[in-house]
């Protein structure tokens, strides 16, 4: 007999509070989202968002790894966590890589060097088909997908994917093919 109430993202309220003038703002919140649902998603989690205004993507890293690192001492007394048969370590720095280093390190492929041609072959061998016809940017989230995804046991920050794999997201400073 609880009276509940549903609302927008709170992403919403707390950069109306980064244009008022607070510089840092973060928030815990229990969320529920029922849209693009599937089997790699919980729709169902609690969340911290937090923005600092005159802060990037990279600093943004830092906060997010050094989170991570605290909690995770304050919880176990170490950085290291056994997490589905591997030792995890949270100990700050995490590697950066952005997804075409990640293509050329753990996939095997230098999708820069590559056509389209030579992208939509490696896809029809690993049997990936993409929606709504071939975009060159989603091929390449589609092979990342396949190919790293897996792979990527420890914490790691993958940067600068294709303008494609999420529209919305700021266009990368220095090449417009790619996101930030």
């Amino acid at each position: 007999d609880l009276e509940l109430y549903l609302r927008v993202s709170n992403g919403l309220y707390l950069k109306r509070c980064i244009v008022g003038g607070l510089e840092r703002v973060f928030e815990f919140s229990r969320n529920f989202r029922n849209e693009g649902m599937d089997k790699t998603h919980n729709p169902e989690f609690t969340a911290i968002e937090f923005y600092e205004a005159y802060a990037d993507y990279k600093d943004m890293m830092v906060h997010f790894e050094t989170i991570w690192e605290k909690a995770c001492i304050a919880a176990n007394g170490t950085t290291t966590i056994n997490f589905q048969g591997h030792d995890i370590d949270l100990k700050t720095p995490w590697p950066r890589m952005t997804c075409f280093e990640a293509l050329k390190n753990i996939g095997g492929l230098d999708v820069d060097s590559m056509s389209d041609d030579d992208l939509k072959a490696e896809m029809k061998k690993l049997h990936i088909e993409l929606d709504g016809g071939y975009l060159r940017g989603k091929a390449i989230l589609a092979l990342f997908d396949e190919l790293c995804e897996d792979k990527l046991i420890q914490p790691t920050f993958i940067t600068d994917f294709p303008k494609e794999s999420s529209p919305l997201c700021k266009v990368h400073r220095e090449n417009p093919e790619l996101i930030e």
